[in-house]
């Protein structure tokens, strides 16, 4: 029996064992279910749970992106509204709760138009007659520092962001004690012919003699046609008419050629009713104080004692083409070419070779030390204010300047006043800032304008995208001059076939200048504000006006550039300075409200081929020199594929995302900047652009001697054009680059 009890106890506890773990009694079963089924049930609900809360976040989530980003569309006027906002709404019980302020949508056609109502005629004549009366604003001296307090004022009543003053202390020259004297001299005593009031800043003070030479506008190929005559040029006085280039690139072409003086005066042919007049001018070959190149002229920088090397180093002065016709007379050699006459009878090359007549040239120009300020306005971006565009003028004249300085400035505070206006009482809100710029000491060759830039030189090409020139905007009426980067072509057209035209009824500008308008692009020069800003910081300009071709303004930079005589050239003076406005208003407006920077880099695409087309013909002479030309063709390859590439970035972009779109819109904004030269020092040579600047790096002067090439092959110069193709292949290589944008993206098989 123990036996047996023993047997069932032991049973008994393996049955419990068991249903413990595996099978329990059925009435404890129905009672608590097993530990293990219990945890499997909770997970599963806790996972659903979690995941109908994902569910439902991302569908809220969806909904509000959705919303807000319409909302956003909505308020910058950049895309298609679909919302409907209303201006209340109501709680659960039906009550009236607080209104939602709905900003006032600005679309690009509502700027435009509120720009062209807001642009006033009666403001635009009440800034011009600010100059009426008085005879000279030269830069430094009382007018001029009158005229700088005023326009600060202005900007300060039209609640600019911010309003302030740059200043500079420049070395100017000055006239003398008493006029500079030009003397004929013959077999008896020297003879007065002239001793005009006007000067020409940056010549040398120094009395000279030489024989007078004729040089026609002192253009290269008209030195190469004296020389074909067989006429000595070596220590004569060149005179030659004003027009075609800058009276420094003249008086430089009369330095090289060996010459001692230079004259220079108005040609009945291109300016009409000017016998008398003698123009201002200056002589320096560059931007900016002279004695300061490359260093920013202010007060407590202590300058090197170096000068510029675009200083003439002869004595330069303008005379009357009176004094001219007087001077021609006396002259008794060959007779000028039937295209050289100018409009003046009797017009000579030179004198004879038995001819003792010779002309002395009296230059007693001082030098002076003087203050000059530039005054600037700025409305700040709301998304970007550290990317801007700059609207300037020239704000200072040697005579009253109505057209050179006078009608810049007006357009300059009218444009001013009105944009502010919409900021503050119109609800615009522009992303990007736009800074009002009045320029001192541009008679001198721009240099209130590239001091500025000199010295901001570091940042500015990074943050400034596009300036836009106001200077001499109406010299006439019946043709349009059109100077611009390539990068802002698209946008000026896009323009012009928004602006009406002021001179023929219900048409717009571009049914003027037609579809081929690229083509008669004028080429910045030297006297340009916006030449600077291109060829030395590489920002993209524009520089738009009114003229009458073949019928110059005659009174640009002499005494009688007065109202009356600008109104006298043109009966639509001020609808024309409306016009002029307008599109530097719209091109302002444009640039700062668009997402996306509005520059076309694919214009420098088909500006390089046309490069590569001009030099194609000179294949076979370069390779017989033991060198190619396809290096240069690769480099230009590499620009197109960086270009397309960039263009696909951009189309297939988030343009929500502020930070890819800004990411984007600096790799446009350096296109311009990566055409300088970065294989030149900007002190040696300031202009480093190699579509714009000056030098032998640029391409223009590897086409030249190309062509010299062709011409006279022992003229060639080796190891220069190895030179200038390896600056032009690496420089176009280095553009390529940085628009691709990563480095790791980089074609590097050139």
């Amino acid at each position: 029996m123990d036996g047996d009890n023993s047997h069932v106890e032991m049973k008994l506890a393996a049955d419990d064992e068991e249903g413990g773990e595996i099978g329990r009694p059925e009435h404890l079963h129905a009672s608590m279910p097993p530990p293990r089924r219990n945890g499997k049930n909770l997970c599963f609900i806790v996972m659903a749970a979690v995941l109908l809360l994902l569910i439902g976040f991302l569908i809220g989530y969806l909904s509000y992106r959705g919303r807000m980003q319409r909302v956003n569309r909505c308020l910058d006027g950049s895309g298609n509204c679909e919302m409907t906002p209303t201006a209340s709404y109501f709680s659960d019980d039906g009550t009236e709760e607080e209104e939602v302020p709905v900003p006032r949508i600005l679309y690009w056609p509502d700027l435009r138009n509120m720009l062209s109502a807001k642009l006033s005629v009666g403001h635009l004549e009440a800034n011009l007659r600010q100059r009426e009366g008085k005879n000279s604003f030269e830069a430094g001296k009382f007018e001029d520092e009158t005229t700088a307090s005023y326009i600060h004022d202005q900007f300060t009543s039209f609640r600019l962001d911010d309003v302030w003053n740059d200043e500079h202390y420049i070395r100017l020259q000055d006239k003398g004690s008493s006029n500079n004297q030009v003397f004929i001299i013959e077999d008896g005593p020297e003879q007065l012919l002239e001793s005009p009031d006007a000067y020409v800043a940056y010549s040398k003070s120094d009395t000279v003699t030489g024989k007078p030479i004729y040089v026609n506008y002192g253009r290269k190929e008209d030195f190469q046609q004296i020389r074909n005559m067989g006429v000595p040029m070596n220590g004569t006085i060149i005179i030659f008419r004003a027009g075609k280039i800058t009276l420094a690139e003249k008086a430089a072409n009369a330095r090289e050629e060996g010459a001692v003086g230079v004259l220079m005066y108005l040609g009945p042919s291109d300016y009409r009713n000017t016998d008398l007049l003698v123009p201002f001018g200056h002589a320096h070959l560059g931007t900016g104080d002279p004695y300061t190149p490359g260093f920013p002229s202010f007060n407590h920088t202590q300058f090197p004692p170096v000068e510029s090397s675009g200083l003439p180093r002869i004595p330069v002065q303008t005379i009357s083409s009176q004094a001219a016709a007087a001077l021609f007379r006396k002259m008794d050699g060959e007779k000028c070419l039937e295209e050289w006459t100018s409009g003046i009878m009797g017009c000579k090359v030179t004198v004879s070779s038995s001819s003792k007549m010779t002309v002395k040239l009296a230059v007693n120009n001082i030098m002076v030390d003087r203050k000059i300020l530039n005054i600037f306005g700025v409305i700040k971006g709301f998304e970007e204010p550290d990317r801007y565009v700059v609207l300037g003028a020239q704000r200072d004249s040697w005579g009253p300047g109505a057209a050179k300085a006078g009608v810049g400035t007006a357009i300059l505070l009218e444009l001013a006043r009105v944009i502010s206006d919409m900021v503050k009482n119109d609800d615009y809100k522009p992303r990007r800032s736009i800074i009002f710029a009045s320029w001192s000491a541009g008679e001198y060759g721009a240099v209130g304008a590239t001091e500025w830039l000199e010295g901001y030189t570091t940042t500015l090409h990074a943050k400034a995208f596009t300036y836009i020139n106001l200077d001499t905007a109406v010299l006439g009426s019946r043709h349009i001059k059109i100077s611009a980067s390539p990068l802002l072509y698209s946008l000026l057209e896009a323009t012009m076939k928004r602006v009406k035209d002021p001179t023929m009824d219900s048409r717009y500008l571009y049914n003027r200048v037609g579809s081929d308008w690229v083509k008669r692009v004028v080429p910045l020069d030297l006297d340009n504000a916006a030449f600077p800003f291109l060829a030395y910081s590489g920002i993209p300009v524009v520089s738009f006006g009114f003229y009458d071709e073949g019928d110059e303004y005659s009174f640009l930079g002499t005494t009688q550039d007065t109202l009356a005589n600008l109104k006298a050239k043109t009966d639509k003076l001020y609808p024309l300075m409306h016009t002029a406005a307008e599109v530097a208003g719209q091109i302002a407006l444009r640039l700062t409200h668009d997402h996306e920077l509005f520059l076309d880099f694919d214009r420098y695409s088909e500006e390089l081929l046309s490069f590569q087309e001009k030099i194609l013909p000179f294949d076979s002479e370069v390779k017989a020199l033991g060198l190619t030309l396809k290096w240069l063709f690769y480099a230009r390859g590499d620009f197109q594929r960086a270009a397309d590439a960039l263009r696909r970035d951009i189309a297939n972009s988030d343009r929500e995302n502020r930070i890819v779109r800004r990411s984007l819109n600096d790799r446009m904004m350096k296109v311009e900047y990566d055409f300088l030269s970065p294989y030149l020092s900007p002190k040696d040579a300031p202009f480093r652009h190699i579509f714009f600047g000056k030098g032998s790096h640029t391409l223009q002067s590897l086409l030249e001697n190309l062509q010299q090439l062709e011409v006279n092959k022992d003229s060639a110069h080796v190891n220069k054009l190895k030179e200038q193709l390896a600056l032009a292949t690496w420089t176009i290589k280095g553009a390529a680059n940085a628009l691709v944008g990563d480095i790791w993206n980089t074609d590097n098989e050139i």
